[in-house]
């Protein structure tokens, strides 16, 4: 299962590489930096812990022209260092030329047939926040729509035991979505994917939960009862017509569908209803 908490500078360090200390003055945040909120009490739980351990994870910076170094990943860090008073931080040296070819490669990684969604997700997370690419470009260069590219890193959203049905192909991203729909709901997020899961339930009774749900169907049984395509009254119906007989329902009300097999048969259900 992949961690629903990633920390994204992780692939741009090597264990083998030698690791700099750098004074906090020679180093700058990047000015297109994604994140522009930094919570102020987690940044002082940060720091505090910084005093204690040390930054166990270094920075990644690139020279600059002019001198001194920017921040690739790592400014929370960074900042934390400030609140706690240190006048280095441990950081690694990447050229411009070196993240260019990093970039080139994560650009290429999203695009592997072989990557579950969650792996794409991570790459295209790396993307975004390590090299400050918007993902709207992100998808431009994938040749992607913006929202696919939108809906692949909001899987990273999920529930650690939703990830893990995702990765074990449990439940489809389709899937996935219906139960990122129910935001703010982790109680109805781990309802919808236990049923997901017991019931073998397809992406649009999944979405007919979640509908239900929206609806003001409050109760889990009775949301439960509206994905259900069969009750006791289409089973009446059908044994009268010799037929299958389901509900469909939709955002306002459904339909009802009555299968047949042939002309012959369809014209017998016509009579019968007739």
């Amino acid at each position: 299962m992949l961690p629903q908490s990633y920390d994204t500078s992780l692939l741009l360090t090597d264990s083998d590489e030698r690791i700099q200390k750098l004074a906090v003055g020679e180093v700058t945040p990047h000015a297109d930096q994604p994140r522009r909120h930094f919570d102020a009490k987690a940044l002082q739980e940060l720091a505090d812990s910084i005093k204690e351990h040390g930054i166990l994870l270094p920075l990644v910076v690139r020279p600059l022209p002019k001198g001194g170094y920017q921040i690739v990943a790592g400014e929370r860090r960074w900042r934390a260092a400030q609140l706690a008073g240190l006048k280095q931080v441990p950081a690694v040296v990447r050229t411009l030329k070196e993240l260019e070819h990093l970039e080139i490669a994560l650009v290429e990684n999203v695009q592997r047939v072989d990557l579950s969604p969650l792996e794409q997700a991570i790459s295209l997370q790396r993307l975004h926040e390590q090299f400050s690419v918007a993902y709207e470009s992100i998808a431009k260069r994938l040749g992607k729509a913006p929202s696919t590219v939108n809906n692949m890193v909001r899987l990273l959203q999920l529930s650690p035991e939703a990830q893990e049905a995702l990765t074990e192909q449990k439940i489809s991203e389709g899937h996935a979505r219906a139960i990122l729909a129910l935001k703010g709901q982790p109680d109805q997020q781990a309802s919808l994917l236990q049923a997901i899961q017991d019931n073998g339930w397809s992406v649009r009774q999944a979405e007919r939960y979640v509908t239900g749900l929206k609806q003001g169907v409050k109760a889990v049984p009775a949301a439960r009862e509206r994905v259900q395509t069969e009750t006791p009254a289409t089973k009446a119906l059908g044994q009268r017509l010799n037929a299958s007989v389901n509900i469909k329902r939709t955002a306002k009300g459904g339909k009802l569908e009555i299968g047949f097999k042939t002309d012959e048969d369809l014209q017998r259900i016509i009579d019968a209803l007739g």
